[in-house]
């Protein structure tokens, strides 16, 4: 069958596809190319620059799309509800970047504790600030996960290994999954966000989740306490943000999405307690062949008249 890999895609990937017998094109064709074309192709490989809109997956409907993949764990630039209602299922890779993401927020983390970033802009300026950077350790503060899916539970895992406790909020988790991981669940958010050291978030942008971290639970995190967002643009209000960080309400933050990306003009960029980083979580080597990897294998299952395990519009499939 025809496969079009819309994006730039791991090499492995690639071969997954081929040795399954696919005839595959590597094309990053322009959002009115994908729209003339798609209906050429049985299956569209993405990433998270093509945007798989309405209209592209109803132009694909038309023609030949069977499947559309999503190298990676994120949906947002994908319009699932309509391709399930067209009968295409949409699979993606949630497992592919999972260490990958969890080791920035980690990295986020430590970057932030001991204040590398200051230490390092000041070597830079030929100063010697040693005691303007005494930090802290993260051994021995409480880490607080909102989301505690597979990177949450990585980051759960690598925080341990620092002596950090872990508590987390997840709706859709009970306890007993919870304590299997040596997570305890917190049920209300705010309890979460003021018994916490390190807040770290691992949910998805949507209507629920929108702007979940706003000023009221800045206000009641500790002072002395960081938030790190690799997670989704728009979960966090940066404008409360903002206040929160220049005001001193909470200690320091460290974020690598963004409402808007690329994030262009921020007062967020004016400020010395935060760390930013251009949505890189799952930017390493090993992160972007098994989301590709794992992706492809999942489009392979669902070309072979096989049920895929990572289906995310599968309530909405007729």
């Amino acid at each position: 069958m025809k496969v079009l890999v819309s994006d730039k895609m791991a090499d492995e990937a690639v071969a997954v596809l081929k040795d399954a017998g696919h005839d595959v094109s590597c094309d990053e064709v322009d959002a009115k190319t994908l729209v003339e074309v798609v209906g050429n192709y049985d299956a569209l490989m993405v990433r998270s620059r093509t945007k798989a809109t309405d209209e592209v997956v109803r132009a694909g409907a038309k023609g030949n799309l069977k499947v559309i993949g999503r190298a990676g764990i994120g949906v947002d630039n994908i319009d699932i509800k309509v391709a399930g209602e067209l009968g295409i299922p949409v699979v993606n890779s949630p497992t592919g970047a999972t260490a990958s993401v969890a080791e920035l927020a980690i990295g986020h983390m430590l970057v932030l504790a001991r204040n590398i970033m200051k230490a390092d802009h000041a070597m830079k300026r030929g100063e010697w600030i040693k005691k303007q950077c005494k930090g802290s350790e993260l051994g021995g503060k409480v880490l607080g996960l909102i989301g505690c899916g597979n990177i949450g539970r990585k980051t759960a895992e690598y925080a341990r290994l620092f002596g950090m406790s872990v508590i987390g909020f997840d709706p859709f988790l009970d306890c007993e999954m919870l304590g299997s991981c040596n997570i305890e669940k917190v049920e209300d958010l705010s309890e979460l966000m003021s018994r916490s050291d390190f807040i770290s978030m691992h949910i998805p942008h949507t209507d629920d989740t929108h702007h979940i971290v706003d000023e009221q639970m800045l206000k009641s995190m500790k002072k002395s306490a960081f938030l790190v967002n690799c997670a989704r643009g728009g979960t966090v209000d940066e404008a409360a943000l903002f206040k929160a960080l220049s005001e001193s309400w909470i200690a320091g933050a460290a974020l690598d999405v963004f409402e808007s990306e690329p994030l262009g003009e921020s007062p967020l960029l004016g400020l010395d307690n935060i760390v930013l980083t251009p949505h890189i979580g799952a930017n390493t080597k090993e992160g972007q062949i098994r989301a590709g990897t794992v992706c492809a294998d999942q489009m392979n299952l669902v070309l072979a008249g096989k049920d895929p395990e990572f289906c995310v519009n599968k309530k909405f499939l007729k």
